[in-house]
């Protein structure tokens, strides 16, 4: 069974990735040709972005990283920027 999602009720929900790193918020979709394109997505204070990108506000993310959308969003690790933690 397929279920539909209204695009105004993603506005803001959690993205975490699929080894459940809380990545970012959902800020707007971006379609092409009536589709899904990628996702804008913010990076918050504690978000896995603003560690490895701390000067960046946030990324857009293309929709073949997605794996899941719910409650949260759940996007493949592979769509992580890597950073070196000190």
């Amino acid at each position: 069974m397929l279920i539909t999602k209204n695009l105004n009720s993603v506005h803001g929900i959690d993205v975490y990735t699929d080894s459940g790193e809380y990545f970012g918020k959902i800020e707007e979709a971006i379609l092409l040709n009536n589709k899904i394109d990628s996702w804008k997505v913010r990076a918050t204070p504690r978000s896995y972005l603003s560690k490895a990108m701390p000067s960046a506000k946030g990324v857009i993310l293309p929709h073949h990283h997605v794996k899941a959308i719910g409650d949260v969003m759940l996007v493949s690790r592979s769509a992580a920027p890597s950073f070196m933690e000190d």
